[in-house]
């Protein structure tokens, strides 16, 4: 009626015939007679509906807790004793005169909320050991991300030292490759001075053979003996008696006193474990 003021109760002639409006639902426009809204038409649905909910309403709302199951053995019988025995609900004439006369019996409302009252205790239980589990299960996953960061930084460690290795190593051998190449310089330069010292005796030599070949070809006696004068017979044995004692000794050459044994140290590398302890 507030929201519509053209709607009126039953009998009243404030509302003129012919009156209008929209449906708020539909938007439909509907056309109001004499009756008003009362001669609308009628919506089963939800009349219907209307009703149910005024049914439940009405019931009381403990009415579906009163509802009672009855005894198959005793149609008129309610189910109203729990037999402990047999674990199972049952009636009074079924402890009286039937199955569960010599069975253990309890009132059904006290069993229920035993036994209601242990399954909350029960959930409860449950509840705790899940949050208990899930709190092992999250310390666990911290744990392994521990251990990965630990495997990690241990990862970087060895490798560290393993450089550390390879550096000293390469060091060492650095310095064993510039041995050997110091001893080889100074044995070549010292060859090499040698074959300097031979080459300039060679070459004095040939020289001297060259004026002795040209004094013997000198026919005339007096230039022939003046070729003599140059005293080619002193100088010819003087050549001769120089010493070829300054050569390299036997095995001069051999480097072979620069070989190592690495045996050892690879069998230390090959036993290189983890420490034990502290």
């Amino acid at each position: 009626q507030a929201s519509n003021p053209l709607w009126q109760s039953r009998g009243s002639s404030a509302v003129p015939s012919g009156g209008r409006f929209r449906c708020p639902s539909c938007r439909h426009e509907v056309v109001l007679d004499r009756h008003g809204v009362y001669g609308l038409q009628r919506n089963l649905l939800v009349e219907n509906i209307i009703d149910i909910n005024k049914q439940e309403s009405a019931r009381p709302l403990h009415a579906k807790a009163e509802q009672h199951l009855m005894c198959e053995e005793h149609e008129d019988e309610r189910i109203n004793i729990y037999c402990l025995r047999c674990e199972a609900p049952t009636c009074s004439l079924c402890k009286v005169f039937g199955a569960h006369k010599d069975c253990e019996v309890a009132p059904l409302p006290a069993v229920y909320q035993r036994q209601k009252s242990e399954l909350s205790d029960g959930i409860a239980m449950l509840v705790a050991g899940n949050d208990r589990i899930q709190a092992i299960i999250t310390q666990m996953e911290e744990i392994c991300h521990t251990i990965e960061d630990n495997s990690r930084r241990q990862k970087q460690h060895l490798g560290l030292r393993f450089d550390s290795l390879y550096g000293i190593l390469e060091e060492r051998k650095k310095e064993l490759l510039q041995s050997i190449a110091r001893e080889q310089e100074e044995k070549v330069q010292h060859v090499r001075g040698l074959i300097r010292q031979y080459g300039d005796h060679l070459e004095a030599s040939s020289k001297l053979v060259e004026s002795s070949i040209q004094a013997m070809e000198e026919p005339q006696m007096a230039v022939y003996l003046q070729l003599l004068g140059l005293c080619l017979s002193c100088r010819i044995t003087d050549m001769s008696k120089v010493s070829m004692s300054s050569r390299p000794e036997p095995g001069y050459e051999n480097m072979d006193h620069f070989s190592i044994n690495v045996d050892y140290v690879a069998e230390m590398l090959r036993t290189i474990e983890f420490q034990t302890g502290a």
